[in-house]
């Protein structure tokens, strides 16, 4: 179900691409997307209003993919971006902004990664903060972007130990063929999220390249201790690492079914995720929307219900 439908005279972007959900401490939800968009609502699945472009990053460009966490009243944002100046389409770097309320706005305080880093998903665990993002791998045999897991010292500093959480592993993750150099088919694996229920470890990501055929969202379970060093788990994408078994791809009235994030609220799980509509990929704008649906949680399957 779309969240968000443009009004007329509306100044909202038609799409919400990388919609990362959250409930504020004001009671009401928060959506945050790709170029610093933020909506808010007092019900979850209706009455959305965008707030506008809440993040200041001066000397910067292209912002994608924000995440946001609450710590001690405060509300961080992860996001990656270019610096101003800089024409290298892999120059985007993750940073770190700070705003007093969930709507922003949020002002840039530091980069916390160098080229290339994306897609950030900070959580905190009893374990302490860890931050999950993409980096690229340009030695593997299946070269290409793919997840890393690092502990974090506080908000602002990685501890600097890094490891692979989840590589691409088929041919379905395939971004683009010859991408860098002939006979180097780049793959993509991107958009982690992570979260723990009853004593399953699950991670989130989507494949491929949203405008591919084969884009989607997967998932990867792993097993261990609630209170487990996130960098020790061993994933194992479902239902096997080299079946293509997504969780969302296309159907029959969307297409570009990628990147989400989850929320649980009274007693149900909701995924939030973006998917265009079938003709808008010829329109001027980016029109990866925001849409939610139930996740079913069944041991260690997920599995979508959609809302009418």
């Amino acid at each position: 179900m779309k969240l968000y439908k443009r009004k007329q005279g509306d100044k909202a972007p038609l799409g919400q691409p990388d919609p990362y959900i959250l409930k504020g401490n004001d009671g009401r939800y928060y959506i945050y997307a790709t170029d610093g968009q933020v909506y808010s609502s007092n019900d979850l699945l209706s009455g959305w209003e965008y707030e506008g472009i809440r993040l200041e990053m001066p000397g910067q460009k292209i912002c994608w993919a924000p995440s946001v966490l609450e710590i001690n009243g405060k509300y961080y944002m992860y996001y990656s971006s270019i610096d101003e100046k800089n024409e290298d389409e892999h120059g985007q770097q993750i940073r770190v902004a700070v705003a007093d309320v969930p709507e922003g706005p949020f002002e840039y305080v530091k980069t916390m990664l160098p080229p290339f880093s994306i897609d950030a998903h900070v959580v905190k665990t009893p374990s302490g903060m860890y931050m999950f993002y993409c980096n690229n791998d340009y030695e593997a045999e299946r070269a290409g972007t793919r997840i890393m897991c690092d502990k974090m010292k506080d908000p602002f500093t990685m501890e600097g130990n890094p490891v692979c959480a989840l590589p691409p592993t088929i041919d379905e993750e395939i971004y683009m063929k010859d991408r860098f150099k002939k006979g180097q088919h780049w793959h993509t694996v991107e958009g982690a999220f992570y979260f723990y229920y009853e004593g399953r470890h699950f991670l989130m990501y989507s494949g491929a390249c949203y405008q591919n055929p084969t884009y989607f969202i997967g998932y990867a379970v792993a097993y261990g201790a609630e209170d487990e060093d996130l960098r020790n788990l061993k994933w194992i994408k479902h239902p096997d690492n080299d079946s293509y078994e997504p969780l969302l791809r296309k159907n029959e009235f969307m297409e570009g079914t990628g990147h989400n994030s989850l929320i649980f609220e009274n007693g149900k799980c909701y995924i939030v995720y973006h998917g265009r509509d079938y003709g808008d990929n010829n329109l001027k704008e980016d029109t990866r929307s925001a849409r939610i649906d139930e996740l079913v949680i069944d041991g260690e399957k997920l599995s979508v219900s959609m809302i009418p």
